[in-house]
């Protein structure tokens, strides 16, 4: 695979963040994906979240799978930790890495196919082991590397170019994650920067398994009159169920707002999640509630944004387990490795 570096040269006075960085800096290579991309707006708003929160770059480990979605992390935070893996076992690789370094950002970046179809069983074991990450699916309905066949989450009735109708049911992946137990659970769509670029920064900020589903139209074999990932009908079939907005902890906080239509959501890290609500009886704290939501929106058509569910006193894999504070890739051989006679009582533990 081929990378062009983008030049060097940039504009003098670009704004700079806390570390110093200007937006350019959490850049990466230059974009093969077809002009026009929902993916592409994908990529800018991880960059621009990133930038915004003043995150150094090597601090991320970012990793994917196979497919168009699994190359964008090549286009994002060019100075941070990647691997990109074997189809659909992208989440192996994030446990992994997240284990062995606690004190990394970690962006999963995957596919509708990578994650519905053959990385289900992945998904679905990431999810309910509440690893400490930020999961993003590229959701466009289609294979767009091998030619606009209908993946596993295309809508029934939903055509392909040809005209010809999609005859089998959708997985959601919104709902999946609702029902095994993620703790943060979005959904939005790669044209609305505006509710994107905050989802992104609270899900990175959220301790635990953050997820977003993503509607991003393929340009090249999913955008046509007919199909419901196209950009003219999210367009005009959304339904945001808040208004969303990310503010750090230490910022002062200015709004204009009616009492009784905006809630703050206290984030574990002690940062604040703005909710402006458009439905006084939406929580977004109700589980229960939220996956009723979505798939009754489902059933008439409808596209949900927004943050649909969040845990404020969600917990991640590292406080299930009892790890150590120090990252397991930061202890020495006699804490790795403590001899026979700690293996035995291992060993008699489990007899």
């Amino acid at each position: 695979m081929t990378f062009v570096a983008k030049p060097r040269v940039h504009h003098p006075q670009l704004p700079l963040n806390d570390l110093g960085l200007t937006r350019r800096d959490y850049e990466g290579s230059v974009s093969t994906l077809c002009a026009g991309c929902g993916h592409d707006s994908v990529s800018a708003a991880i960059v621009q979240a990133c930038a915004q929160l003043s995150l150094p770059p090597h601090r991320f480990a970012k990793v994917s799978g196979i497919g168009c979605s699994s190359k964008t992390p090549s286009y994002f935070l060019s100075h941070s930790h990647g691997f990109n893996s074997v189809h659909g076992r992208m989440p192996s690789v994030a446990t992994g890495a997240n284990l062995a370094n606690r004190e990394l950002y970690c962006i999963g970046v995957s596919g509708d196919g990578d994650s519905a179809s053959i990385g289900i069983g992945q998904f679905a074991h990431i999810v309910r082991r509440r690893i400490n990450m930020l999961y993003i699916v590229d959701n466009n309905g289609t294979y767009g590397l091998t030619k606009g066949q209908f993946s596993a989450t295309n809508d029934k009735g939903s055509t392909s170019k040809k005209g010809v109708p999609n005859l089998y049911a959708p997985i959601d992946l919104v709902s999946m994650a609702l029902q095994i137990g993620a703790t943060f659970v979005a959904r939005s769509f790669s044209g609305d920067k505006r509710q994107l670029v905050p989802l992104i920064q609270a899900g990175l900020k959220h301790e635990g398994f953050a997820f977003i589903d993503v509607i991003s139209p393929c340009v090249a074999f999913n955008n046509h009159n007919g199909s419901t990932k196209s950009y003219d009908y999210v367009r005009g079939h959304t339904g945001n169920v808040i208004e969303a907005d990310f503010v750090t902890p230490g910022v002062e906080i200015t709004a204009d707002y009616e009492p009784g239509t905006v809630e703050d959501v206290a984030m574990p890290d002690g940062s604040t999640l703005r909710l402006r609500k458009l439905d006084e009886q939406y929580d977004p704290r109700d589980r229960v509630q939220a996956l009723s939501h979505v798939q009754r929106a489902a059933e008439d058509g409808e596209v949900v944004t927004g943050l649909l569910y969040v845990d404020p006193d969600a917990s991640d894999c590292h406080e299930i387990l009892g790890t150590p504070a120090t990252p397991l890739n930061a202890l020495d051989e006699s804490v790795l490795c403590p001899g026979s006679d700690a293996l035995e009582r291992v060993n008699a533990s489990l007899r």
